[in-house]
């Protein structure tokens, strides 16, 4: 069965073109033109993959990722960020609210192809491994779950996949480039500040890591080796 990719767009022009690139390369695209009545489709079809609008009538892009992510049975739903600002400070918020990529318009139909290749790549089913202990927090591979004291932590793919890294090499420095390339792929098009935001976020969801997570100035991050 093709992938299935759910485009929330409210530029009839630009929906067409990203419907008609994207099925050329074997997906099935469904296409909602405002906000509302795409939240709840996101919600029914479960897609493989969101390409979200920011500006769209009825609930903006931001509003939706974020209530994406909320919802355990969404939350690790891969979210392209398609939008016509390009300002740093608003990639940066669609980042915290956990979308994977950001895309700004005028852009090249080849280029979202490749990211939307990448994103399904880097969000694929993986070979299960064992579950990883740091104190009273327990992250499963396996069930895809982190936890605190049996007490779920809501994470986004990109936030568990950087978390199990760390947890993985405890005690040794990752640098950016390196976990940018682990989490999101060689072929991703972003900087190194997305990895900030999403530890930054790691950090909010689980105090217990707020100090644990060290910033390795000029490198990148390291867990320390004794919870």
């Amino acid at each position: 069965m093709p992938q299935h990719i759910l485009t929330i767009e409210d530029e009839a022009d630009i929906a067409n073109l990203i419907k008609l690139y994207l099925e050329k390369e074997g997906y099935r695209v469904t296409h909602i033109s405002d906000g509302a009545n795409g939240l709840s489709e996101v919600f029914r079809l479960k897609p493989n993959l969101l390409i979200l609008d920011l500006m769209l009538p009825g609930m903006d892009g931001l509003e939706i990722c974020k209530k994406v992510r909320e919802k355990a049975e969404t939350r690790t739903i891969p979210v392209l960020m398609l939008t016509a600002k390009g300002e740093e400070v608003d990639k940066i918020i669609g980042l915290e609210l956990g979308a994977d990529d950001y895309l700004t318009r005028p852009f090249s139909p080849r280029e979202l192809t490749a990211r939307v290749k990448a994103l399904l790549r880097r969000t694929g089913p993986a070979e299960p491994a064992a579950a990883l202990q740091y104190g009273s927090l327990t992250l499963d591979p396996l069930r895809h779950e982190v936890r605190i004291n049996n007490e779920e932590v809501s994470l986004t793919s990109k936030e568990f996949g950087l978390l199990e890294i760390l947890l993985k090499n405890r005690g040794r420095v990752q640098t950016r480039d390196s976990l940018l390339n682990q989490v999101w792929g060689y072929d991703y098009f972003g900087t190194t500040r997305t990895v900030d935001v999403h530890i930054g976020r790691i950090r909010e969801k689980i105090p217990l890591l707020s100090e644990a997570i060290v910033t390795v100035k000029s490198l990148g991050y390291k867990i320390k080796d004794d919870e």
